[in-house]
């Protein structure tokens, strides 16, 4: 199970580059503007997902960075948005290399932030939802790439696993 997560981080690194280096060749007009998606812009979408992932690190680590909101905008340009996307990327990285079989069959406690009531998980289950979401939002990032034309990003895990940095996950 554990090989399962360490593919998800660093797939998750993959998309992440891709995405951002997409992002990167729109004109900042189009980066902020409202394309309908959950958080509207694709500045707005890649803020939560960062943010997202920031609040469940701190939960899992009990360190690090956390907003106390899911839509707040933690860095306003592209530029710094990616440095701290990157840094983060790898610092999830990290953890994952460090967990063991048993950590992933452990429980853990955190209060969310929508429904301030403690409560216990186990952590393999949680560490799915926490992959699947940044999968969920970066798909709403990829829609609203194509609708400002940009051309489509191949982003699915397959496609990850074809090449040299996943081609060790798919032996």
């Amino acid at each position: 199970m554990l090989d399962h997560y360490r593919m998800f981080a660093k797939y998750n690194r993959w998309a992440n580059r891709r995405l951002y280096q997409a992002a990167g060749m729109l004109s900042d007009a189009q980066y902020r503007k409202d394309m309908g998606a959950f958080f509207g812009s694709l500045h707005r979408t890649l803020n939560h997902i960062l943010a997202a992932d920031r609040i469940w690190m701190k939960r899992f680590t009990g360190t690090g960075e956390a907003p106390s909101n899911l839509d707040a905008i933690l860095f306003d340009d592209l530029a710094t948005l990616s440095t701290a996307r990157t840094a983060e990327d790898e610092r999830i990285l990290g953890w994952i290399g460090g967990l063991s079989e048993a950590d992933l069959g452990g429980h853990f406690t955190y209060t969310p932030l929508t429904n301030p009531v403690s409560v216990t998980q186990r952590l393999a289950p949680v560490l799915a939802h926490f992959f699947n979401h940044q999968t969920h939002h970066r798909g709403q990032c990829h829609m609203t790439l194509t609708a400002l034309g940009q051309p489509s990003l191949g982003l699915d895990l397959v496609y990850f696993l074809r090449t040299p940095e996943g081609e060790d996950c798919a032996k």
